[in-house]
């Protein structure tokens, strides 16, 4: 298999999406994503950019140059999906009595929308 194709797979697995999924956050087609991964095809500059925005990687670690992800000139910082289930799961972790839980249940939802008002 070559890099590039071992390293949008293991992109994706590292989220633990399926390969529809990450076709609709990409805006490409799942047969593609297959394609690519499986090097049954190249994907053009502008589709590996998609994958490198997303993920947040380099285009030097998508084609092997480097096993850092965030290669060599910005610092890594994976996105932290909003989602409804994780929102939930924090808002149980914590006694609503507590103002300390409170205040720690409030940074926890700041930064999974990306540290906004903090």
């Amino acid at each position: 298999m070559s890099i590039v194709g071992e390293r949008l797979k293991g992109l994706r697995e590292s989220m633990g999406f399926s390969q529809k999924v990450l076709a609709g956050k990409l805006g490409i087609s799942q047969s593609g994503v297959n394609r690519y991964e499986n090097n049954q095809s190249e994907a053009s500059y502008k589709t590996l950019l998609l994958y490198a925005d997303y993920f947040d990687v380099s285009m030097d670690y998508i084609y092997g140059r480097t096993n850092q992800p965030q290669g060599k000139l910005y610092d890594f910082k994976p996105k932290i999906e909003d989602n409804d289930d994780m929102r939930l799961f924090i808002e149980m972790c914590f006694d609503p009595k507590s103002p300390m839980s409170g205040k720690l249940k409030d940074t926890l939802l700041q930064m999974m929308k990306g540290g906004e008002d903090t």
